[in-house]
């Protein structure tokens, strides 16, 4: 990287801005053959739902490949490259067959793996269709979701099933949000606890609850699949722990949209699964589930059918609303296309607030570096009932305000003492794990509580 361009320190002053700087090419281009393309595609990424593969083929794009994504008539879901092998046609307009999809153009037919089945302007005797394939990625489709794996053949990992996709009585529903700006900061404002105070609650209105808008005590910890944010607030007799999840590559786990710190509950699990996937350098979306269990809405707010294809129940994620009402009230969408269609680092004046953004810029390009050598990412060796633990919770403990004693302190504390409980101890491997945690933070609670009446 070089270096950063220095701030202006006289008012009036825009003249002397040097030329922009280069953006940080490590970390934010995803094509073929990038440094982060090649590291994200040995992940499997999230393509689209499954209720956009009816009887039409469906275009797409990822790291800047353009595919088409169908399902045969017999139910098998493929993911080709766009342009027919032999003369280039589209197969967005290919038909859809038991075997595979047709080319309009001379119906060579393609099988959901790249096998060419048949070329039928050929003679008889050619072998053509034996000596050479179409491009296909592998599939795998999941809980409304289709996903492709876009790496190395030969490193193609198992589909990882994360312990957040089972939760009792939770309904997963798929949905999505294109952004027209780079990845990475989309991804990032999960480590940015601060635009939670300010951009969701003191500057427009209360798009969450109340709550939101008491600054926390802020800390950041690794965890064995990314990192964490831990938020602790103080709201009445209560401190609401917050912590959102990374897990690499670029997916992430964001806690309930509608928690307003009111009411004590412990480990109260994701109220978002979501993948940021970057189409090109300049454009990604935002693709995964909501979830609606009973925890996850204490008020009742949370609207299932408001999720689905550019859509979501929750203000501010998606140009919606009038530029004019973006401008008066704006949201997370209008803060992080605006940076630019890839935000420069280099113009940045990082704050004690982006402890977060900072940490995760290191690790993916610790990751990124570790691959472009050879050598595997980080995934997480743990497993408990044969799923991948993950760290994201919303928890709310009733600990009082005590008398002469600094209170931001003892909310920072409450807060790392039940995060080290979620994220450290062998009971992280073992079965029933929220409920080992949630026992753990009463017991904790109750041992507070019992410190201070003594």
């Amino acid at each position: 990287m070089s270096e950063k361009r220095q701030f202006l320190i006289e008012p009036y002053s825009a003249y002397h801005n040097p030329a922009l700087p280069e953006e940080d090419i490590e970390l934010t281009h995803v094509e073929k053959g990038s440094a982060c393309g090649e590291y994200l595609r040995r992940f499997w990424q999230p393509i689209c739902l499954s209720e956009q593969l009816g009887e039409l083929p469906h275009r797409v794009r990822l790291f800047g490949e353009d595919l088409v994504a169908f399902r045969s008539k017999s139910g098998e879901v493929g993911i080709l490259d766009l342009h027919c092998s032999h003369r280039g046609s589209s197969l967005e307009f290919g038909i859809v067959e038991e075997q595979g999809i047709r080319c309009c153009y001379h119906s060579w037919l393609f099988a959901p793996n790249g096998t060419i089945l048949e070329t039928p302007g050929d003679p008889p005797e050619s072998r053509l269709r034996h000596t050479m394939c179409h491009g296909a990625y592998p599939v795998h489709e999941y809980k409304g979701l289709v996903f492709a794996y876009m790496g190395p053949p030969d490193k193609m990992p198992e589909f990882p099933i994360f312990d957040t996709y089972d939760i009792p009585d939770d309904r997963l529903v798929p949905y999505y949000i294109t952004y027209p700006c780079n990845w990475l900061q989309v991804q990032e404002n999960v480590m940015d606890p601060a635009h939670g105070v300010f951009l969701h609650t003191r500057i427009s209105f209360t798009q969450f609850a109340d709550a939101w808008g008491e600054l926390p005590v802020m800390d950041f910890q690794k965890t064995p699949t990314g990192m964490i944010y831990i938020t602790s607030r103080r709201w009445g007799d209560n401190v609401w722990i917050r912590s959102n999840d990374i897990i690499l590559g670029n997916q992430a786990q964001v806690g309930h949209i509608w928690e307003d710190g009111q009411e004590p509950k412990g480990y109260v699990r994701s109220g978002i699964t979501r993948w940021t996937t970057p189409i090109d350098n300049t454009t990604c979306r935002i693709i995964g589930w909501r979830h609606f269990h009973p925890n996850q809405d204490p008020r009742d707010i949370a609207n299932e059918a408001e999720c689905g294809i550019e859509s979501v129940d929750f203000y501010g994620q998606g140009p919606g609303e009038s530029y004019a009402e973006r401008q008066k009230v704006p949201g997370d969408f209008d803060a992080q296309v605006s940076q630019r269609p890839i935000a420069n680092h280099r113009l940045e004046h990082l704050t004690a607030t982006d402890k977060g953004v900072n940490m995760l810029r290191q690790i993916l390009r610790r990751e990124i570096r570790k691959v472009a050598k050879g050598e595997d990412p980080q995934v997480s060796p743990l497993r408990t009932e044969g799923r991948i633990p993950t760290y994201v919770h919303d928890t709310v403990v009733r600990v009082p305000p005590r008398q002469g004693v600094d209170d931001d302190k003892l909310v920072g504390e409450v807060g790392l003492a039940i995060t080290k409980i979620s994220v450290k101890g062998d009971h992280h491997e073992a079965a029933g794990r929220d409920e080992r945690i949630r026992d753990m933070i009463d017991d904790y609670v109750a041992s507070a509580v019992h410190l201070e009446s003594a």
